[in-house]
């Protein structure tokens, strides 16, 4: 904790400008076609790569008008808190079953292979997750099944 406060500190110093940590996980999801990820929190900095309308990433850190975020690989990087919307995806680990009720037991709503893309519904409730496939397509996941739950 001592640490965290001397990391917000350096970086108000740095910056000058206030800096939010977030608490629990939050993510929030690409809003464009095309979200660019940086090194540093500027426009200026070395462009690391790009992500797709949807993909979620977890919120790190805020600092005016820009976010620290984690992604699905474990990566750090900077990115225009414009360029992110509260919408919510999750994004598939492994291939999975998507059910139709939030149990092991309950049908099959479809198969999904890894890395897929899933609109979120409904948080996590008893280790399940509400989404949707984009065709429509509804039903529940485990959250250990997914990154951005």
């Amino acid at each position: 904790m001592v640490m965290t406060r001397a990391l917000i500190t350096a970086a108000v110093l740095v910056f000058g400008q206030t800096v939010v940590v977030a608490g629990a996980a939050e993510f929030r999801s690409a809003a464009d076609a095309a979200v660019i990820l940086y090194d540093a929190p500027s426009v200026k900095a070395r462009k690391l790569y790009i992500v797709n309308r949807g993909y979620p990433l977890e919120v790190v850190v805020q600092v005016e008008g820009w976010l620290k975020v984690r992604d699905a690989a474990g990566a750090l990087s900077w990115v225009e808190a414009k360029a992110l919307d509260n919408a919510r995806s999750v994004l598939l680990k492994a291939a999975a079953t998507v059910r139709q009720k939030p149990a092991d037991d309950a049908p099959v709503a479809f198969e999904a292979q890894r890395d897929l893309l899933l609109e979120m519904v409904e948080g996590a409730n008893a280790g399940w997750i509400q989404v949707r496939h984009r065709d429509g397509t509804a039903g529940y996941v485990r959250a250990v099944d997914v990154w951005g739950g």
